[in-house]
């Protein structure tokens, strides 16, 4: 079976999904794997061995300024008529099935071409009656034509009765977390300067990625160092904490691992906001809209997470791709969740979700927004 993988190389989650299912391809000497990358220039990908001789293309991204998405910038950056030229000159003719991970131009041009495609991603699950927050016309229209696929795995914390399977987590499923005392931050959409004038109020150790950081370098409590896989998930089991913006594959990492996170949403990137908020009603995050002193130093005093225990979901889905038929996944998808053990809040928690086919999305998370909001106002009678 010869397949190509597209990959969004905008973030770096999309690459950690893409690693995860590469070593699990690799187990598996009846597939031949082509990788194939998109959104970012080619010299900022960073630890790529596990894919091979992989390609790039310009594709499609957004632009973010300052913690915000830049609609004037995003315009200038994209080219549509490049994108354009590359689906075309792309031949996937030879291929058995393309993936695409929100990757465009193998999707369109699998498509185009007539040939077997399937979504794996996290942005597949929002064409689900999922938790939603933040979602325009023009949200909705980039989630349906992005990247277009025949069939779609969505990725997402919870099923929410939908054709969702749990997160792909680029984790050793024997690393062993342990707790030091550092915070682990991830901020790459903020200003790294004003990130680090943030953190050095606090008497707290932070360990900070940026991509904007060349070199190691320590302001006071504050160490700075430039991305690197190893040593951030190195970082990332030993931390006491995460600090992050609102995607999906860290936030599924540390949920793996029980690191209790803090997270402030993309602003104007509507999936971001939507998994910020998804989270916290499911009480697995804390949200800040802004980068905020008083928020985190709340946080930093909250007790520790509890981890979740999801299955190893990479070789499950490379297994069913290559034995099963695309259209047999309610089989995968049952027997991944019952593998899935959530803390005991989060389970009472999710007892509002089991007849999701009659709540809202909108007027859910509006309204434990509020009853959490009307709650934390309240005096706590039990220590009157």
């Amino acid at each position: 079976m010869k397949i190509l993988y597209g990959v969004q190389g905008t973030g770096n989650g999309h690459i950690s999904r893409a690693r995860a299912m590469a070593k699990a391809f690799k187990d598996m000497p009846e597939v031949d794997v082509d990788f194939l990358f998109s959104g970012r220039p080619p010299e900022k990908y960073f630890d790529m061995d596990v894919f091979g001789d992989y390609q790039t293309r310009t594709g499609l991204s957004f632009v973010s300024h300052a913690g915000k998405v830049s609609i004037a910038r995003t315009a200038i950056y994209n080219k549509p008529w490049k994108l354009l030229k590359e689906i075309r000159e792309l031949d996937v003719s030879s291929y058995d099935l393309v993936i695409s991970d929100f990757e465009p131009v193998t999707a369109w041009a699998a498509k185009k071409q007539n040939v077997p495609s399937l979504a794996v991603s996290h942005q597949a699950a929002f064409s689900f009656d999922v938790p939603k927050r933040g979602e325009g016309f023009l949200d909705t229209q980039i989630m349906r034509f992005f990247a277009p696929t025949e069939h779609k795995i969505g990725l997402h914390w919870y099923h929410f009765d939908h054709p969702i399977l749990p997160p792909i987590v680029d984790l050793s499923h024997d690393a062993i977390p342990q707790e030091e005392d550092f915070i682990l931050v991830y901020l790459p959409f903020e200003d790294l300067n004003e990130v680090v004038k943030l953190l050095k109020q606090f008497d707290t150790e932070f360990i900070c990625f940026h991509p904007d950081a060349k070199t190691q370098a320590v302001h006071n409590n504050v160490t700075v160092r430039p991305q690197c896989k190893e040593g951030f998930h190195d970082a990332l089991l030993r931390c006491k904490g995460v600090m992050a913006n609102g995607g999906f594959e860290l936030p599924s990492e540390a949920l793996t691992i029980g690191k209790k996170l803090l997270l402030k949403p993309l602003t104007g990137q509507f999936e971001q906001q939507s998994n910020v908020a998804t989270l916290e009603m499911l009480g697995m995050a804390t949200c800040m809209e802004e980068l905020n002193a008083n928020t985190i130093h709340q946080w930093l005093d909250a007790p520790k997470a509890q981890a979740i225990d999801y299955p190893d979901v990479a070789p499950a889905i490379a297994k069913w791709l290559v034995s099963g038929d695309l259209n047999e996944l309610p089989a995968l998808q049952k027997e991944l969740w019952q593998q899935v053990v959530f803390p005991e809040h989060v389970t009472d928690l999710l007892s509002d979700f089991r007849d999701w086919s009659q709540v809202r999305s909108s007027s859910f998370l509006t309204s434990r927004r509020e009853r959490k909001s009307t709650s934390d106002a309240q005096p706590d009678k039990a220590t009157q």
